[in-house]
């Protein structure tokens, strides 16, 4: 498996209306020092089954996403996630 497909699988485990960082995604997916590497994966997802909205920064701002900063925090609103 692919570190893109671990990434994968980690992210569509994330219940709605849940987050998850990506330092704890890189972890989840047995690369702990790969956050970075996670962020670069999910930016290039288009599989609408892939929550990518529900992965933060560490620090607790929204980080980016491939639809929009402000698509994901709508999402996130959406879902009942306090921002």
């Amino acid at each position: 498996m692919t570190f893109a497909e671990k990434v994968y699988q980690v992210v569509k485990s994330i219940p709605q209306g849940e987050i998850m960082t990506y330092r704890a995604v890189a972890k989840l997916a047995h690369s702990p020092r790969a956050f970075r590497a996670v962020g670069n994966v999910l930016n290039k997802n288009r599989d609408p089954q892939i929550p990518c909205h529900r992965v933060i920064r560490s620090d607790g701002r929204l980080g980016g996403y491939n639809g929009g900063v402000d698509k994901k925090r709508f999402l996130l609103k959406q879902e009942g996630v306090k921002i």
